[in-house]
């Protein structure tokens, strides 16, 4: 299931130009549905919190399920932009939802190896992001863009049933049983969790502008709208090994130096990206910005579930990642913006970079003076 709730998020990226041409809109509307999905990625996540302090974890990823399914029915019925956002809105509420029920089982069903299960566990959802574009290629191939969303519906179906089967059959974990008052675990985590936003939270803006435009970033470079596709794949490919690498160092190394450290590599590639040119030197750069970038997940995500205690896992999390997702989900829409203004991509992602930067270097200072947090309160 982690597979089609990420596949949810992500697939709009490839289909941004051939929804430019079958709803003859610009890229600033495109990117505003692309920035939907993430929207609606962000808003249900403490709602979702307050609910597991009611509901078992896996109950509410069955709902998610659901969610997912009738939103994959939606989103090919539309005809006019603000419906397929909608449809994009309610497939990024499936995968919130999904996310903060399920990363805090798996982090309770392996105690003593968070990072590893966590890196794991983003691997698979990975996966989803790297056949985004072979999905989208095979289904223009064989129909048009609605094709795409007519494979998800069934494949959310079909999983969610299995889901529902598994569960039943398996002995979950009662640790979340203690997690009951979603206020009282952001007051005693806050500090934790803002470190964790600010972190996640400005990376990830400048990484949802650069991947929903990817494919037309290439094109700008030079390069066919295909190869902008298969690159856009490379780009995700790269989070594979990225999450297993991270995932276990996540379980050995001093969490927040391992968090800067990425953020410094994603900085830095980004750079490069905006000046290399040629197939060969774009293609070697992708990996390095998509390795940098899917390394920051399982790390931070190990940062909080690992010392997070079992009474404020979940409603901690769920402020984090609510928070940190408002603020990268309008990266699409601010790019789609800058772009119609006619700015070039190199000059947009370059000015990112050096923001992104200057937010890296405070937390280096305050990391220096003993300011952040190294761990979840006790």
């Amino acid at each position: 299931m982690v597979f089609l709730v990420n596949l949810g998020r992500v697939v709009f990226a490839p289909l941004l130009e051939p929804l430019q041409v079958a709803f003859e809109v610009n890229a600033g509307a495109v990117g505003f549905v692309a920035s939907a999905a993430w929207i609606g990625s962000a808003l249900p996540r403490i709602p979702t919190g307050w609910l597991l302090t009611k509901y078992p974890r896996q109950h509410v990823i069955l709902a998610s399920g659901g969610v997912l399914t009738a939103a994959s029915l939606l989103a090919p019925m539309a005809n006019r932009i603000p419906t397929l956002a909608f449809g994009a809105f309610l497939m990024g509420l499936a995968s919130g939802s999904y996310f903060i029920a399920a990363n805090p089982l798996v982090s309770e069903l392996f105690p003593d190896r968070v990072g590893r299960m966590m890196g794991t566990h983003g691997m698979s959802s990975q996966l989803g992001a790297v056949a985004a574009s072979f999905i989208v290629i095979a289904a223009l191939r064989v129909g048009t863009w609605r094709t795409t969303f007519y494979w998800m519906a069934t494949a959310a179906l079909l999983s969610t049933l299995l889901f529902a089967v598994l569960a039943r059959r398996a002995e979950l974990p009662s640790a979340g049983t203690a997690d009951r008052a979603l206020l009282e675990a952001i007051r005693a985590q806050w500090r934790i969790v803002l470190t964790g936003v600010l972190v996640v939270g400005a990376t990830g803006f400048v990484w949802q502008g650069v991947f929903n435009f990817y494919d037309s970033y290439m094109i700008a470079k030079g390069l066919t709208q295909s190869q902008g596709q298969l690159l856009l794949s490379v780009l995700f490919a790269a989070g594979v090994p990225a999450f297993f690498i991270i995932g276990r160092l996540a379980d050995r190394l001093p969490l927040v130096p391992l968090l800067l450290s990425v953020i410094g590599s994603f900085v830095l590639s980004i750079l490069l990206l905006t000046v290399v040119e040629g197939l060969y030197a774009v293609v070697a750069v992708t990996l390095l910005v998509g390795f940098a970038i899917h390394g920051l997940f399982p790390a931070a995500d190990t940062y909080l579930l690992a010392s997070l205690p079992d009474r404020h896992r979940a409603s901690a999390y769920a402020a984090y990642s609510a928070s940190m997702m408002v603020i990268q989900a309008g990266g699409s829409w601010a790019v789609g913006t800058l772009t119609d203004m006619q700015l070039h991509y190199d000059v947009i992602f370059q000015g990112f970079a050096i923001g992104l930067a200057a937010v890296l270097v405070t937390l280096l200072f305050a990391h220096r003076a003993g300011h952040l947090p190294a761990r979840a309160r006790a």
